[in-house]
């Protein structure tokens, strides 16, 4: 896989259940400016999903597109993500975005184990996934650098917003190893330097800018250029008032986001506020 791939956030109604019809619409109006779809990630709510509703969420959008599917399916435990690997590959998922072990602590030798037992046992490519800012557990370039020996490791979403790492990672895989960065706000440096793309909670939104500045990858100034009007609005959306903010600025545009699930909360009148003026910058 290269190029933009959305974390794709999940459609609820108002009475917080999936809504299917939203999820295939947003499917079907991103498909032209993406590259690939990313269901039951983070900006999905994929936690608040029960196992049955996320495998119904990967088989609705595996049939809603011809693009390749990369379904979040990792878990606290070997045995939940060997589980949710399988069904995400049973309901049409091309591979698996596997998330670090969360709750409790594992150091880098542990975690090494858990994702070279995880990809011996299931038959789709895995794809590391580095969010620390939600598990509190971080990938060392190191360990990815081994882990992508292994011939079922396919690549690397890197969400730590860090460049030094990303390029620290690059410098200890190969040119078959795919690094996706997690954040709009670096993707015109990360491609500069060797990665493969981005999933991006901001292409949800506004995919457009975002696959230009990979298509124009091979001119990192102009690339500089057409990434820095949308930190703001990356930030905005992400860090500051995450998927109630993001769902809000999609609903603003015309686009099928549906509502947060509780315990998210609808977004106040001042992110309102400065989200708009936001939209209104990139438009």
């Amino acid at each position: 896989m290269q190029g933009v791939g959305p974390p794709l956030v999940t459609p609820f109604d108002n009475s917080g259940a999936v809504d299917y019809d939203r999820l295939t619409d947003l499917v079907d109006r991103l498909a032209d400016d993406v590259d690939f779809f990313v269901p039951c990630g983070t900006t999905s709510e994929s936690p608040l999903l029960t196992p049955t509703e996320r495998a119904n969420v990967i088989e609705a959008v595996a049939n809603a597109t011809s693009a390749p599917v990369l379904a979040g399916t990792g878990a606290p435990g070997l045995e939940q993500s060997s589980e949710w690997t399988d069904a995400a590959a049973d309901a049409g998922a091309d591979a698996a975005l596997v998330v670090t072990p969360y709750y409790y602590d594992h150091n880098q030798v542990t975690l090494a184990e858990y994702y070279r037992e995880l990809a011996t046992t299931v038959d789709i490519p895995v794809y590391l996934y580095s969010v620390p800012s939600f598990t509190g557990t971080q990938l060392d370039p190191e360990t990815v650098g081994e882990l992508a020996e292994h011939p079922n490791i396919a690549g690397l979403k890197d969400s730590t917003g860090d460049y030094e790492a990303a390029v620290r990672t690059l410098d200890r895989v190969d040119d078959s190893f795919e690094l996706f960065v997690g954040s709009a706000s670096i993707l015109a440096q990360a491609l500069a330097a060797g990665a493969s793309g981005g999933v991006l909670a901001l292409a949800n939104l506004a995919p457009p800018p975002l696959s230009g500045i990979v298509d124009d990858a091979d001119d990192p100034e102009r690339t500089l250029a057409q990434n820095r009007p949308l930190v703001e609005l990356n930030r905005a959306v992400t860090t500051e008032y995450g998927i109630p903010g993001l769902k809000y600025a999609m609903r603003e545009r015309g686009l099928p986001a549906g509502y947060a699930r509780s315990p998210h909360g609808e977004l106040g009148t001042e992110g309102k506020r400065r989200i708009d003026g936001l939209l209104e910058r990139i438009e």
